[in-house]
């Protein structure tokens, strides 16, 4: 055994925690603190993750451990080709103790419930003292939330939205009153896609060798995964992540906001700031961003609408899912309050549908493991809304296919918003919409082998029969809610041929989705 005085700090840096500022290193000197990262088969199989997400996170990690190593620290680096990797956290944990022989390790809270219930595990498994810290790169700690959230029926966002408002001081007047007197700007945020929109391309970053080889040893180790590789140009370092910023404030945050939920055919990015993978992986700060965005509107550069939407998203939604997932966990994962069973059609993996919307959205999320938020809810998760796809399905592929996903934004993303899963505590009203809402949003109805305006029949847009069998079937739970049971009161006027023609329609559709050939989400 080592003396005591000689023995250093281990601090284990998780995929997610590329912070030069993560609470683990804040206070740490550089001689007596050795930092251990690690690539483990376990995270990049326990879904079949997207190939351009695994390779992000490895390149960013590659990338992140040079930084430190130029800076004077000294990292362990396990790769995932070494050896002797042991496939997991704890079991490279223990090599690296077997190593080091440190007095202490420090690790953030990981970000994810089946990682921390791990690392909550430690204490019984190894000698040495482990001191667990909080992640306080979020603006809300985990604390805070659960004492907002207690003895609330519904925890609306909206609520949280204006409590973290006035927390950060952001679009907030001296006298305590919102910028611009109101609280939300969403109403101004709805734009169609029009012929004014020009939107310039993001930036891509060219593969450097790290990245390069991070390619390479997706491609060869894990070639069965969903998605493509190609073109991969991910920001993958904290200088390529503010490059991205500066483009996005400098040329996209200005219509960012009209045009946040339009959907166009062919077109990835429109106006979004694309940077929510470097904000998950910690190569962003999130509130310094949020900062930029408010001295954007106070320069000039940008509207109210567009510049508090853009804050919405990051100290409103993002902090509150984060809340949402720990307060509810392990519950959330398995709930399905709507008793969806059916299973995940093959065409979320292969894209191989006539709906026209569906395939852009899906040809999108395979070549660029990306698509914008309304793709993901009002195109993608509202057909397996209305079709009752069972929602562990849905989980998994939306944490498969989507390199900004981890399990904490994921889950209540998709469990609680998209799939009413939750039974309605995170939304007051199911995300259920016929053809006429994508239609009004997207160009995506223009040349579509289906008709929006046809209701039911082969060739009308299957949204149109499916959202009527979904309320029909859902009638009990959804007619007392305040915010869509009015909608039946239009069904009732429906003569009963009518009806049932809705009803037969959605069945006969129902009936041809072809499930999925292999498990493309999860090793069996």
């Amino acid at each position: 055994m080592s003396d005591g005085d000689s023995q250093p700090i281990l601090v284990p840096i998780l995929g997610d925690q590329l912070s030069r500022d993560l609470a683990s290193l804040r206070g740490r000197t550089k001689d007596d603190t050795v930092i251990l990262m690690m690539e483990v088969r376990d995270e990049a199989t326990y879904v079949k993750h997207h190939k351009q997400k695994i390779t992000l996170i490895f390149s960013a990690m590659r990338h992140f451990a040079a930084e430190l190593e130029d800076a004077g620290w000294t990292v362990d680096y396990v790769k995932l080709t070494d050896e002797d990797n042991s496939g997991s956290f704890t079991g490279e944990v223990a090599r690296a103790i077997e190593r080091h022989d440190p007095r202490a390790i420090h690790v953030v809270d990981a970000g994810e419930w089946r990682v921390q219930q791990a690392i909550l595990e430690w204490p019984d498994k190894f000698a040495c003292e482990i001191e667990v810290l909080d992640d306080d790169r979020f603006i809300c700690p985990l604390s805070e939330f659960r004492e907002w959230a207690e003895d609330r029926d519904h925890l609306t966002m909206e609520h949280f939205y204006r409590q973290m408002r006035r927390k950060t001081g952001l679009l907030m007047t001296q006298d305590g009153k919102p910028t611009g007197g109101d609280w939300n700007y969403d109403k101004q945020n709805r734009e169609s896609p029009d012929d004014e929109m020009d939107p310039p391309e993001r930036p891509t970053f060219e593969p450097d060798a790290i990245t390069q080889e991070c390619i390479e040893l997706v491609e060869e180790t894990f070639g069965d995964h969903f998605g493509s590789l190609e073109g991969f140009g991910w920001p993958v370092t904290s200088d390529q992540a503010e490059k991205a910023a500066d483009a996005f404030f400098a040329e996209r945050i200005e219509k960012f906001g009209p045009y946040q939920d339009a959907m166009v055919h062919g077109q990835d990015d429109l106006y979004h700031s694309m940077l929510s993978t470097s904000i998950n992986l910690g190569l962003l700060d999130p509130l310094e961003l949020c900062q930029r965005a408010q001295k954007a509107y106070e320069g000039g550069k940008a509207p109210l609408n567009s510049v508090e939407g853009f804050i919405r998203q990051i100290i409103g939604w993002r902090e509150y899912v984060r809340g949402f997932y720990w307060y509810f966990m392990p519950d959330l994962e398995s709930r399905n309050a709507l008793n969806a069973q059916r299973g995940l059609p093959e065409f979320y993996w292969t894209g191989e549908t006539d709906m026209r919307c569906l395939a852009d959205c899906i040809r999108s999320t395979r070549e660029n493991a990306h698509a914008h938020h309304i793709q993901r809810l009002m195109v993608l998760g509202n057909f397996a809304l209305l079709a009752g796809i069972n929602p562990r399905e849905v989980q998994d592929w939306y944490l498969v296919v989507y390199a900004d996903a981890y399990e904490w934004v994921e889950l209540p993303n998709v469990s609680a918003m998209i799939l009413y899963a939750d039974g309605g505590k995170l939304a007051t009203k199911p995300y259920a919409a016929s053809g006429n809402y994508i239609n009004k949003m997207s160009d995506y109805c223009k040349e579509c082998r289906y008709s929006v305006s046809k209701k039911t029949g082969e060739d009308a847009c299957p949204f149109n029969p499916l959202y009527w069998h979904f309320m029909d079937r859902h009638r009990d739970r959804l007619e007392s809610n305040h915010r869509i049971g009015r909608i039946y009161s239009t069904w009732d006027r429906m003569d009963e041929a009518k009806r049932q023609d809705y009803l037969d329609s959605a069945e006969k559709l129902l009936d041809s989705l072809k499930p999925a050939s292999q498990d493309w989400a999860r090793n069996k």
